[in-house]
């Protein structure tokens, strides 16, 4: 059996897949909910006190929706990818991976690639929800904008696993490899807080999916797209190489 296969079979044997989905369409289907009721909400917990809101758009909805997965679903996903990319976490199994291939990437990448493809099709599930439901409560949106910036919002999740991978490859614990995966990604908006610095980062293009679908252009985007692609690249090279140096 090929480790690519075995992956997809884990996947699915170990239920995670369930999991990332599950948190996605989620918050895809509330997303929209809250932002459409949010007024409501509001003054049912206000003791009678009127709130004066703007009315809702549809792009809330969407808005509503990042935020969340952007942040739970984000954790989720890092939780799950650290649990299949630590794999020297137990000995046993790192031994049996690397005494059967001649290259560790043979293991990095297949892990990765399912891994990434498995989170970002739930997230663009998560968006498709968003998309419906904001549509039916709210109203039309740009479906060029929403498409372009869901396809963002992969690539971004893409690089978050990416760099999981990096740092399983020096930790062989999962909580470790989990814990500093998230304190990287939560450095990244602190660092993007000057203008000048924050359109070049990954972290820009959390965002892009509520932008566009205001009206934003994708000029905005091109550098951090650019700059993720190519930390994205960096990140597997490096979990390759320091994996490899690794002694079990």
């Amino acid at each position: 059996m090929s480790l690519w296969k075995l992956e997809w079979i884990r996947l699915f044997r170990t239920k995670r897949w369930i999991a990332l989905l599950g948190v996605y369409l989620f918050f895809g289907l509330v997303g929209p909910l809250s932002a459409r009721y949010i007024r409501e909400i509001l003054e049912s917990f206000g003791g009678g006190v009127e709130v004066v809101l703007q009315d809702p758009v549809a792009a809330d909805g969407i808005a509503s929706y990042v935020s969340n997965a952007a942040q739970i679903g984000l954790l989720v996903s890092i939780g799950i990818a650290a649990a299949a990319l630590a794999f020297d976490a137990k000995p046993q199994m790192g031994i049996f991976l690397r005494t059967r291939v001649s290259r560790i990437r043979e293991i990095i990448v297949p892990r990765y690639a399912v891994m990434a493809a498995a989170v970002a099709a739930s997230f663009a599930a998560g968006s498709i929800a968003a998309l419906y439901e904001s549509t039916v409560l709210m109203g039309s949106l740009p479906f060029g904008g929403w498409l372009l910036g869901t396809i963002l919002g992969c690539v971004y999740l893409a690089f978050a696993i990416a760099v999981v991978a990096a740092v399983a490859g020096k930790s062989q614990s999962v909580l470790v490899t989990a814990v500093v995966s998230i304190g990287v990604l939560l450095l990244l908006p602190l660092i993007g807080i000057a203008p000048q610095i924050g359109e070049w980062l990954p972290s820009h293009l959390v965002g892009a999916i509520d932008s566009l679908v205001r009206g934003g252009g994708f000029s905005e985007y091109w550098r951090a797209l650019a700059v993720t692609v190519a930390l994205t690249a960096s990140s597997l090279l490096l979990a390759a190489r320091w994996a490899g140096r690794r002694e079990l």
